[in-house]
């Protein structure tokens, strides 16, 4: 527990931050998130999600998404949208399904690009009566468990990451599509990047498997060695002792730790209303134990990490 100044009325603010499980997750109440947060209360939002990689916040139901703009700045400068996708607005992704979509499939976010986002911040604003819950995994602890001969492997490999396969073409039994993004908007800019598979945290040091479903292949491994070696890991980073599940509701926000985590949203909701909303702040470009950055082989992420605008 902390207890911070509120910036305009300098009144005592009382942060608890409660553990959810060994390995992952925390709640956090006593917080009324918005833009006017004292720095105070950021820095111990920060600490708690670089120690819990994944924080909870109940009833946030007076944020909308100016709000949870002026909020995710002052984590750091925010993405765009999304490098491809477009729902309308210049920071917020709209994520909303009536046929039980969700991103149901491990997933880090937007790998594909060079700077892989520091955190998300995701809002709950329409949620159905039961299902679409979303789970997030570990993937410090997942590398930290690792057996040294496992880790022998990871630490000097890398893996392409791409946002051209078929995740966005998922199909119901009626055969209609069941996404509301078409495989021709979601690659309608191809980006392939190589990443280490082992990438050093920023600010804490920490090693973390970089893996997730815009894996396309590991540099050096063909097609089925590549697949072979990546569900070994994934089981790994998905283990259930090394998961926590959000039950959303109406007005919760979640922010995770997206150089630290995986995630995935479960398609179980029928056919409800649910939409969630995402901004996303900006992260480096992740580097290697041995110090080597990410490389780019196809594309250019400048727009969505705003780049062209710090240069003007």
């Amino acid at each position: 527990m902390t207890i911070s100044l509120d910036r305009e009325t300098a009144a005592p603010t009382t942060i608890t931050v409660s553990k959810l499980g060994s390995r992952i997750g925390a709640r956090i109440d006593g917080v009324r998130l918005g833009g006017d947060l004292a720095p105070e209360t950021v820095a111990d939002i920060r600490a708690a999600i670089n120690e819990h990689k994944v924080v909870f916040f109940r009833g946030q139901d007076h944020l909308d998404d100016d709000g949870q703009i002026a909020f995710g700045e002052l984590l750091g400068p925010l993405t765009t949208a999304h490098p491809t996708v477009n729902t309308g607005s210049a920071r917020v992704l709209a994520l909303k399904a009536t046929q039980g979509m969700a991103a149901n499939s491990w997933h880090t976010d937007v790998t594909f690009v060079d700077r892989v986002p520091a955190f998300s911040v995701l809002r709950g604003v329409t949620i159905p009566a039961y299902g679409g819950s979303t789970v997030w995994a570990n993937t410090v602890t997942a590398y930290e468990t690792l057996p040294p001969q496992l880790k022998a492997l990871v630490d000097d490999l890398w893996a392409v990451h791409t946002n051209d396969y078929d995740y966005a073409n998922h199909y119901t039994e009626e055969g209609e599509a069941n996404t509301q993004f078409s495989r021709a908007e979601f690659a309608s800019t191809v980006y392939q990047t190589e990443h280490p598979v082992v990438r050093v945290h920023p600010e804490t040091g920490e090693r973390s498997l970089l893996l997730g479903h815009f894996v396309k292949n590991f540099v050096g491994f063909n097609s089925k060695e590549s697949s072979t070696l990546f569900n070994l890991l994934q089981d790994r980073v998905t283990k259930l002792e090394n998961t926590v599940r959000w039950t959303w509701e109406q007005g919760d926000v979640a922010i995770w730790d997206n150089r630290a985590t995986q995630h995935y949203a479960t398609a179980d909701f029928d056919t409800q209303l649910r939409e969630v909303r995402r901004i996303t702040v900006q992260g480096p470009v992740p580097v290697s134990i041995d110090g080597r950055e990410s490389r780019v082989l196809q594309g250019s992420a400048d727009v969505y990490n705003r780049l062209d605008e710090l240069i003007r």
